[in-house]
């Protein structure tokens, strides 16, 4: 894939002079109206041979547009805030929104390739994360972003002279590094290693561009007009890319018969049981959270459910017994214009807690294939990709150590109909039931199929569902701690899955 980049392009200096005005202006009028349209966000990954001019472009790129509007991220070694959290989560706090240009230095290819050469991973390894990286851009391109990756190329011939050019040059040898000599003994590893990452995940939604790095005015050329090209092309098309479904929409049962029907809601404790069971459980989460394994652990909780069906009541039992600083309860209503700028998953991301911390979500991203579904607030495209994407989120969260329980609480219609009356009777209640609430009554059947498909294709051995039968407050809080409660001491006993 790098013959082409190996063969001495070269831009002289008077066609370089004479080009570079026209580009300029014509980089930053799409730049502006991109900020005026804000229907995408641009990410630009760079990643290549050291030396060949990554960081001259990248400075170059700032010089010819407005940098107000470029944020530029390098990832070099994680920081410990980034290590207690899992590997992707770094990259999603820097995502642009958009409107703007994101440039990412040191990107996840930069460090799956470091990890193959130094040996952490072998190539099954590397195909994992490559598969992994593969699917976060899919889930970017089918958010709307515009991305570039670039690799910046240099024979290995070329390497070599530079190093030998600078290293003589006491003015500046400064410029070399360690990662630069590193490179230089392991070059044949690299490039093969490279080559196969490319081959792998150059698509049409996110193609790699390789430059050659030897002449400056070549690669920033060559930088400047795909940038140009890319976003020009996008700007002129009506509306966000985005994929359509191949398949039929879900649909009902065709016996009627969903999957909430099969629970027995009869299910309940007297009160004397309620509270002794309920301390029991209390003291064996504090116990659990206060355990040295969770060091290497975070709790991520989720409460789903009906509409009345106690999930205050529930989170404040698992926080009853513990220390306010070790959770974080997480209300999720409708997405603020910021959340909106970026991808769906984005808002998600920035709460998911660090190692030894417990972050409950109050709603969550299902959302998206619940409420957003029912209501129609989002395309089919978009919930029916989210089953993937969801699945591939979590997957990334029990790779880095956190450990997913996920809760859908049940009520039937009956009691359901009973609390909201007694919520409307109740002074220190009635900001609890709302229009909508009553709203969402005539659309039962609706939301218990998508409870049912989001069961069925997100219920998984690494973040399954409980499904709690609610109708009797007592027995779901116990039922909740329980499960909590097991899902850790599961965790402790397997151990923490380590991945690039």
């Amino acid at each position: 894939m790098f013959e082409s980049a190996e063969i001495g392009h070269t831009i002289d200096d008077d066609t370089y002079d004479a080009q570079v005005p026209v580009l300029r202006e014509a980089l930053l009028e799409a730049q502006f109206e991109l900020k005026e349209q804000a229907r995408f966000p641009v990410l630009v990954l760079i990643s290549g041979i050291e030396g060949a001019g990554k960081g001259e472009t990248v400075k170059l790129l700032n010089e010819w547009m407005d940098p107000r509007l470029i944020e530029v991220s390098t990832f070099d070694q994680p920081t410990d805030e980034e290590l207690a959290h899992p590997p992707a989560w770094r990259y999603w706090r820097q995502l642009p929104p958009k409107g703007r240009i994101g440039i990412f230095f040191g990107t996840w290819y930069s460090q799956m390739l470091q990890a193959r050469l130094g040996g952490r991973i072998d190539n099954a390894r590397l195909d994992q994360a490559i598969g992994v990286a593969g699917r976060l851009e899919r889930m970017l391109s089918d958010e709307g972003a515009l991305i570039f990756k670039f690799w910046f190329h240099l024979s290995k011939k070329r390497m070599k002279e530079r190093l030998k050019t600078l290293n003589d040059d006491p003015l500046h040898s400064w410029r070399l590094s360690e990662l630069d000599w590193q490179q230089s003994k392991t070059y044949d590893k690299f490039v093969r290693h490279g080559e196969h990452m490319l081959r792998r995940t150059n698509r049409d939604f996110a193609p790699w561009y390789v430059i050659e790095g030897t002449d400056a005015n070549y690669r920033s050329l060559s930088v400047g007009r795909i940038l140009l090209e890319g976003l020009q092309a996008a700007l002129k098309r009506e509306g966000p890319m985005r994929s359509s479904p191949h398949a039929a929409p879900l649909v009902s049962s065709v016996d009627n018969r969903a999957l909430l029907d099969a629970l027995d809601m009869t299910q309940a404790l007297d009160k004397a049981v309620y509270k002794e069971q309920l301390l029991a459980e209390q003291a064996r989460l504090a116990g659990l959270l206060r355990d040295k394994r969770m060091r290497r652990h975070a709790l991520l909780v989720v409460f789903e459910g009906n509409d009345a069906a106690g999930k205050g009541g529930a989170i404040r039992r698992v926080t009853g017994a513990l220390d306010p600083r070790q959770y974080r309860i997480v209300p999720v209503a409708s997405p603020t214009d910021e959340e909106r700028a970026q991808p769906y998953l984005w808002r998600f991301w920035r709460h998911i807690p660090a190692r030894g911390k417990l972050t409950i979500f109050d709603r969550s991203w299902y959302g998206r294939v619940l409420v957003e579904r029912v209501e129609g607030l989002c395309s089919e495209a978009d919930w029916l990709r989210a089953y993937g994407e969801i699945n591939d989120f979590e997957e990334e969260l029990a790779g880095g150590g956190v450990v997913v329980v996920k809760f859908w609480l049940a009520i039937d219609q009956q009691t359901q109909l009973a609390r909201f009356k007694e919520r409307e009777l109740t002074p220190f209640k009635r900001f609890k039931i709302t229009e909508e609430d009553w709203r969402n009554r005539d659309k039962w059947d609706a939301y218990c199929d998508a409870v049912g498909d989001m069961v069925d294709r997100t219920s998984t051995e690494i973040a399954p569902w409980t499904l709690v039968e609610a109708n009797d407050k007592y027995f779901a809080r116990v039922k909740i701690l329980r499960t909590l409660n097991e899902a850790l001491e599961k965790a402790f006993r397997a151990g923490v899955a380590s991945f690039p």
